[in-house]
């Protein structure tokens, strides 16, 4: 009986594999649906995208729209990224869905990837899945859809952070774009951060999980604090939207929606795309940065001013020769 089982199984499998087809770059593929009216090229297509792939033991989504933001792309497959979805867009048609399989090798090979990594490793494959949602007819119909896909997300990102610290029983104040702050101590209310201050502030940033991303504070023993000036747009926005609920000395969480933090990009696998975040932040300093140095047209900031001006008064010799 084991060795039928045995047999059953394997013939469930080789069945299984060969219901994928592969393209000429050796995209492994599968279609699901009956649409009789498949994409064509220069069409404006609505569709969910997923990619995957082992991270160590586990999967791991590197990108995903399903639940969000849908893409939209305008089909053309022989522009589309070989050894990639595009590839076989044009078997497609509204309602279908696809999986497909990209080999790690392959795309070294393509030089779609630099290297070999921790992630990409040797061997590896990338799963993913589509699903097509819609067609459009024009651009404009595309941007107008989009935009309503748009606020959508950002609306139910923002419950969800509600709904979070609301389970948790925790109190904060809102920001006008919807950042979440848990206020433990404001700080100096004489020197609070604001539009063109510099704020050093030590970190721990982590998923809506408990998950720890990035930190400057390691097993308790704090770092060189991160310094930004609110307002030089050199952090996600959540950032410069909670800081300026604090004074120098502050220290509480920041409950960030995704589209206020790193949003359908994410930065996997350590921060999927769509991810909420919260960031404790403890407030070192509040200063004023020193203006940035003026140049004038046609010099070097970094030539000895002593140097400058001997190169100057050449230039006057010399126009004063021509003329």
């Amino acid at each position: 009986m084991k060795i039928i089982n045995t047999i059953l199984a394997a013939a469930v499998l080789l069945a299984s594999c060969n219901q994928y087809e592969k393209t000429k770059s050796g995209l492994a593929y599968k279609i699901t649906g009956s649409s009789k009216e498949k994409l064509k090229q220069g069409q404006f297509v609505k569709l969910n995208i997923e990619y995957k792939m082992k991270v160590g033991s586990k999967d791991s989504i590197l990108k995903t729209t399903f639940d969000h933001i849908p893409a939209y792309i305008q089909v053309d497959s022989a522009r589309g990224g070989k050894h990639d979805f595009p590839e076989v867009i044009t078997k497609l048609g509204v309602g279908d869905k696809l999986d497909f399989v990209m080999s790690i090798d392959t795309l070294k090979k393509l030089q779609m990837i630099p290297d070999y990594n921790n992630i990409f490793t040797k061997g590896g494959v990338i799963k993913g899945r589509v699903e097509v949602i819609k067609v459009f007819a024009t651009e404009p119909d595309v941007n107008a859809d989009y935009q309503k896909e748009i606020e959508t997300e950002k609306q139910k990102e923002i419950k969800a952070v509600e709904s979070f610290v609301a389970k948790k029983g925790i109190k904060t104040q809102k920001t006008p774009a919807g950042v979440l702050v848990e206020i433990e101590n404001a700080g100096d209310s004489q020197n609070k951060i604001d539009s063109g201050k510099q704020a050093s502030v030590y970190y721990k940033g982590s998923l809506e999980n408990g998950k720890e991303f990035d930190s400057n504070i390691k097993n308790g023993v704090k770092g060189q604090p991160f310094n930004l000036v609110i307002g030089s747009h050199s952090v996600i926005p959540g950032w410069e939207e909670g800081l300026k609920m604090f004074g120098k000395g502050g220290k509480g969480k920041l409950y960030i929606p995704a589209f206020l933090a790193y949003w359908a990009q994410g930065m996997p696998p350590a921060i999927p795309s769509f991810s909420n975040l919260v960031f404790e932040i403890e407030i070192a300093d509040v200063t004023t940065p020193a203006p940035a140095a003026t140049v004038q047209p046609g010099t070097d900031p970094n030539t000895n001013p002593a140097l400058q001006e001997q190169i100057n008064k050449l230039k006057q010799q010399a126009q004063q020769q021509h003329h």
